[in-house]
């Protein structure tokens, strides 16, 4: 700044330059103070990370979810925005402004859905509040005997905090704001599932005992993991049955028979709500609808071209059959799976160096969903690791049914969980420097999605689909992500049935229909998720053609892809507006 006030054309231009620097001095000090107030607001209320960065005190408590608290968060988070839109991020860095982006993109989404208690329904067809203590145990890995501890009072409280969630689904019930009986079913599923676990040394609420290091002492390592044992037998399993026996005869009492949240009270605005949240864009959903009806017809033309390749000769449902029900496209065994899954993961790694420059520290592993969460689970998911706790990234392969995973889908399936999709993106975004920790760890799906999803075309080039059968199957996945679009909207906003959302998959792509089945009521829980996909997709394949087209044999590819991640997730608005400059500068 100081030399454009010298270089600037008399006394006048100095002064107003002057006076823009202090400004832009004046809203950086004062963003600093926000995002510091910020971070230290999203500690007091997160004992998860809390706990995770060292606080012993905090990894023994759970979040705290009663009324009042959520009253409060929500007060606090519509000041924190009222004090960011009063700042300008006009003479901001680029890391600032991203920050800024991705503060007003949480504090917003919060405010906005917030008005709307969506703790009221806290779960999902295959997850949610009651299944978290199990993923967290995984995560999980103390290295000594105060960090050991912490997690045995984690389980003590363990029942204050189902019966806090508890707590609002009974408030939903009184609101008329609840899930689907359908859903609510799938969760007693697993509900009956935990409970009729045996509490012994191998309960999965146990794995943190088993990774303290040897090196603490056998006896208190003994006494320990009595004691959690016990908590787990007397406190933790009785909380799990009452949880169960609320949804059997509380929750399914009177048990919702539509499927679509617009049924429910104001659910038409929650809609609306959440397909702002879930893509960052200011669209509609009959916008949404839209798109995705073109994307169908456009991927259902490519699927056709593929199909000329097999030289099947038939029908388009005739070789959907062929697909579902040959033996040969399916594995024998779950180790079978398991091992295609981590030859295809190799295969991606081999080839990272040719896509990518940057290249994160911490690795990941191959794993099966857990068996008690696997039949209303979906076919794969990323589980993120942390690289200071010791902890791997974890890629989910779903061996529960082998005869509705088939092998042609899993390329696309193992690029996108893993690398370069969101094993990648996330463990770059980990070790993010210099910028605020609610950047490394900012869940937005639109970009997180949509990166993924983009790297199932860019597969393509890696030379992984070796067959037409697996280039079909990732048409089959990108046109699952169009028929998302469709469906979910379908269902949540213009009245359609289950059969009707499950008939666009079954009649436009080969997912089996077990997995059509756990997909749409994974979108009838979820209502919004789904819709991230596709634009953050379309956005990146949009910037990188315009990139090749403007920047000619100046462009690289390793530099586009590399620039695109390294400053973690952002809303869509801000990635565009940064590969744009990207490609200016150049």
């Amino acid at each position: 700044m100081r030399s454009l006030i010298k270089y600037a054309c008399g006394p006048v231009a100095a002064g107003l330059l002057a006076m823009n620097a202090a400004a832009g001095l004046q809203h950086a000090e004062a963003f600093e103070a926000l995002v510091n107030a910020f971070e230290a607001h999203e500690l007091t209320h997160d004992p998860i990370r809390a706990g995770e960065r060292g606080d012993l005190q905090a990894a023994g408590r759970w979040p705290d979810r009663s009324f009042e608290s959520a009253a409060n968060q929500l007060q606090a988070e519509a000041e924190f925005l009222e004090r960011l839109q009063a700042i300008s991020a006009d003479q901001f860095d680029d890391s600032d402004a991203i920050s800024y982006a991705v503060m007003e993109y949480l504090l917003s989404s919060r405010v906005m859905l917030g008005e709307f208690s969506p703790q009221r329904v806290g779960f999902t067809n295959d997850s949610g509040f009651f299944t978290r203590p199990f993923e967290l145990a995984t995560r999980t890995r103390p290295s000594n005997f105060d960090e050991a501890e912490a997690w045995l009072r984690r389980l003590e409280g363990l029942p204050d905090f189902l019966a806090q969630h508890t707590a609002w689904l009974q408030r939903g019930i009184d609101d008329g704001f609840v899930q689907p009986g359908l859903i609510a079913s799938r969760v007693v599923e697993q509900l009956e599932s935990i409970v009729a676990t045996p509490v012994d040394q191998e309960h999965g609420l146990m794995a943190p005992i088993h990774a303290l290091p040897s090196r603490v002492n056998v006896d208190r390592r003994a006494e320990l993991a009595g004691a959690m044992q016990a908590a787990i037998a007397e406190q933790v399993m009785p909380a799990y049955q009452a949880l169960l026996t609320f949804f059997k005869e509380v929750y399914l009492a009177e048990p919702r028979e539509s499927i679509g949240i617009a049924d429910v009270a104001n659910g038409r605005a929650f809609y609306r709500a959440v397909v702002r949240h879930h893509t960052t864009m200011d669209i509609t959903p009959e916008e949404v609808h839209q798109r995705g009806l073109s994307e169908v017809a456009r991927i259902r033309a490519e699927m056709d071209e593929v199909i000329a390749e097999t030289g099947f000769e038939g029908s388009f449902e005739g070789f959907l059959h062929y697909l579902r029900t040959d033996p040969k496209f399916y594995a024998q065994s779950e180790r079978e799976l398991l091992m295609h899954a981590a030859y295809i993961s190799k295969r991606a790694d081999d080839e990272m160096p040719r896509f990518f420059r940057h290249l994160p520290r911490l690795s990941y592993g191959v794993r099966p969903v857990p068996a008690d969460m696997a039949p209303n689970y979906t076919t794969g998911r990323y589980w993120p690791g942390d690289l200071e706790a010791g902890v791997a990234g974890g890629y989910l392969v779903n061996t529960y049914r082998l005869e509705q995973r088939p092998l042609y889908e899993l390329p696309a399936l193992s690029v996108h969980e893993a690398v370069p999709g969101h094993h990648h993106q996330v463990a770059i975004a980990q070790e993010l420097e210099g910028v605020p920790d609610f950047r490394r760890n900012a869940g937005i799906t639109a970009f997180s999605e949509g990166w993924a999803l983009y790297t199932e075309h860019l597969a393509i080039e890696m030379g992984i689909y070796e067959t037409p059968y697996e280039h079909f199957g990732r048409l089959t996945y990108e046109m699952w992500r169009a028929c998302r679009l469709v469906v979910d909207t379908g269902m949540h906003y213009f009245g359609w049935t289950q059969a009707e959302a499950e008939a666009c998959l079954l009649e436009n792509s080969a997912l089996s229909e077990h997995n059509v089945r756990t997909e749409v009521e994974r979108y009838i829980s979820w209502p919004g998720q789904a819709l991230a996909y596709k634009p953050g997709e379309l956005l990146i394949r949009e910037l990188r053609a315009e990139a090749e087209a403007s920047l000619g044999e100046a462009f690289d590819l390793r530099d586009f892809h590399d620039h695109l991640l390294a400053k973690g997730a952002m809303p869509l608005s801000a990635l565009e507006q940064r590969m744009r400059a990207w490609m200016a500068a150049h």
